[in-house]
């Protein structure tokens, strides 16, 4: 029976709310890891390895990209998924997604996708509530996660 890591790195808490959506959806083995949490994985365990992180001003979090620049060529070699969370939207966030994660995994990831985004205006600090006001004109809570694009996420990976 295979195993899978669901790695990944959330600000806020839509990207880990994410990770643990998938792992239901799984139809194996999951162990969930917060890469801000935990450094060191032992990827040999895994034969499956999803990868997700959230998107701010661009970009995707610092241990996301550590992560997979130290472990790229093992990752290159799993059955692999590939998931941000961001408030772009269809064509518009493929761009962010594609910008993400490095070439080698795009190329070889079973699947990659956005999954939309959370913002709640709550749970941000004084500097990015205002900077969401004034680029984003958003005053209270926006949610926009598509649970479509999750199932079909984990179909491919549970077919894999």
């Amino acid at each position: 029976m295979s195993k899978v890591l669901i790695a990944y790195a959330s600000k806020h808490g839509c990207t880990e709310e994410c990770a643990k959506n998938l792992a239901g959806k799984m139809n194996t083995e999951v162990d969930l890891c917060n890469l801000k949490e935990k450094k060191q994985i032992d990827l040999n365990t895994y034969d499956k390895v999803i990868l997700g992180g959230s998107i701010y001003a661009g970009r995707i979090q610092k241990e996301v990209r550590d992560f997979c620049s130290k472990n790229e060529s093992i990752l290159k070699e799993k059955k692999l998924g590939l998931y941000i969370c961001g408030m772009s939207q269809g064509d518009e966030a493929k761009k962010p997604l594609m910008a993400a994660f490095p070439q080698g995994l795009l190329d070889t990831a079973l699947v990659k996708e956005s999954f939309g985004g959370k913002m709640e205006i709550s749970k941000m600090n004084f500097m990015e509530k205002k900077i969401i006001k004034m680029v984003a004109k958003v005053e209270s809570d926006f949610i926009n996660l598509s649970e479509n694009v999750m199932d079909q996420f984990a179909h491919v990976m549970n077919k894999g």
